[in-house]
């Protein structure tokens, strides 16, 4: 196998992830470490992570430097960037995180779905905007929604942002 040279775009994608790993870290310090359910403490999480991205880090860095990642396969897809999707992709986060706490996270969360869903199928060339589409596309996301909802508050006890206080929807 022929050794190539270093490529710097790899070495600061590895430089990135451990420099975020980092700030992981240094963000952990100021966690409480006091035990609770289970016998770990709340700041367990972040530095797990952060262990993680460092170590993830430091091997794309040691992968760029001795000869880049060799068994990458060829790039795919357009030459160019398909901004429309990613304006559709970014419209539905930007809207759950808006809507989340007065539509509630059901809601917000379907919206984010369909949005998304209509980029990536714009993105693939595949775009729909019939309304059946449309509907379609909501139900699935009210269908994901919906039971990730009713498990956190319901079996998990953990509150997310509803439109009652049933917890239920």
């Amino acid at each position: 196998m022929i050794k190539q040279p270093p490529s710097l775009f790899q070495t600061l994608i590895g430089i990135g992830v451990a420099l975020v790993g980092l700030g992981l870290a240094l963000g952990a310090i100021g966690i409480s470490s006091t035990a609770g359910y289970g016998g770990v403490g709340p700041n367990f999480l972040p530095w797990l992570i952060a262990v993680a991205l460092l170590l993830c880090g430091g091997f794309i860095v040691w992968e760029s430097r001795s000869g880049g990642f060799r068994s990458m396969d060829v790039p795919t897809g357009a030459p160019m960037a398909y901004w429309p999707g990613f304006v559709w992709v970014s419209a539905g986060l930007l809207a759950n995180a808006a809507l989340i706490t007065s539509i509630g996270f059901i809601f917000s969360c379907t919206l984010c779905f369909v949005l998304a869903v209509q980029g990536l199928r714009g993105a693939a060339g595949r775009a729909d905007r019939r309304p059946v589409a449309w509907l379609k596309d909501v139900l699935i996301g009210m269908a994901i929604a919906a039971p990730v909802y009713w498990t956190f508050t319901q079996f998990l006890a953990i509150n997310l942002p509803g439109i009652t206080s049933t917890g239920w929807l």
